[in-house]
């Protein structure tokens, strides 16, 4: 596969990953409060440490000559992950 090609699954695989994260915390504002981490926690830290590996893959195979267009994906997962962590620390100090 060619550089561009696994730059855009990259791109892909980070934003699925850090929408797993944000709906993985969700599912706990549905769920009643458990007195141990369910398997939604874990989904959701699987999830984070998978961010690390895709995304230095993804900056390896940018192309820096198009640099909005390498952001763009960039962007949507890290408002993403945003989200997912401001709804965690939300579900886990006010709820």
């Amino acid at each position: 596969m060619d550089a561009h090609r696994i730059n855009w699954v990259s791109g892909k695989v980070l934003l699925l990953l850090s929408v797993t994260a944000l709906v993985a915390v969700l599912s706990g504002y549905v769920s009643p409060p458990q007195a141990d981490e369910g398997a939604a926690a874990h989904i959701f830290q699987l999830a984070v440490v998978g961010l690390l590996p895709i995304g230095v893959l993804f900056f390896a195979t940018a192309d820096w000559k198009q640099p909005w267009r390498s952001a763009r994906p960039l962007a949507l997962a890290a408002a993403t992950l945003v989200l997912a962590f401001g709804a965690l620390f939300y579900l886990e100090h006010y709820r």
